[in-house]
């Protein structure tokens, strides 16, 4: 990657949010039990550190479907909260898709699968797109809002670790490499949830080493 291509996709960590899991009571209208989680998010204020699995003070509830090498921490565009205040009505804060890093110049549409960034000390590897769950719905009392973050592909994206390191808000997201121009998170989502898929691209997502294991389970199956 050239100095030029490398300045054009360039970004700013907006916030980090951090969150250990946590017990959350019902509310009186919800006939629903508590829940506990690692989705809730605050923002940290100054240097964080940034390991192989996640950031310090962040965790996830529930092991089997969160957190591991190929999910340690989760991306999420900034731009997309002004659109959801006009389609929601209310105003969201960052952290509010359970993100650790919002970003300001970085996107679904702009991310690639195996694209490596250095953030601050550190060097992290997009992994996969964020497959959104029934937490999103329940932690801010919409019920479609699981369907709406689906459909409009608003849904953030996942990265390894590479290189240990300290993180702040401020930093600028620099990208080192990037070996799958055609692979943007907005594609391989696409592609592996289309209900008529093509073919050649599922079977380049299956064999794809820098895609995380579990999308290239689900890729191998739509084949």
């Amino acid at each position: 990657m050239d100095d030029k291509e490398a300045q054009a996709l360039k970004g700013v960590v907006c916030s980090i949010q951090v969150g250990l899991p946590q017990e959350i009571l019902a509310k009186p209208d919800e006939d629903l039990p508590n829940w506990r989680t690692g989705f809730v998010k605050t923002p940290v204020a100054g240097p964080v550190w940034l390991g192989k699995l996640n950031l310090a003070g962040d965790g996830q509830a529930d092991l089997q479907n969160h957190g591991g090498a190929d999910k340690a921490v989760l991306g999420y565009a900034a731009l997309h909260y002004a659109q959801w205040q006009v389609d929601l009505h209310m105003q969201l804060p960052y952290g509010a898709f359970g993100e650790n890093f919002t970003f300001d110049g970085l996107s679904e549409d702009t991310v690639c699968i195996g694209d490596v960034y250095q953030i601050g000390d550190a060097v992290l590897q997009v992994s996969q797109p964020r497959g959104p769950c029934w937490k999103i719905s329940r932690r801010w009392g919409i019920p479609d809002l699981l369907a709406r973050v689906q459909n409009t592909g608003r849904t953030g994206w996942y990265f390894r670790v590479l290189q240990e390191g300290g993180v702040q808000a401020g930093d600028v997201v620099y990208p080192l490499s990037r070996v799958h121009p055609d692979l943007s998170i907005s594609v391989v989502s696409g592609v592996v949830n289309a209900k008529q898929p093509d073919l050649a691209m599922i079977k380049k997502l299956a064999d794809c080493e820098e895609l995380a294991q579990g999308w290239r389970d689900k890729a191998a199956k739509r084949l």
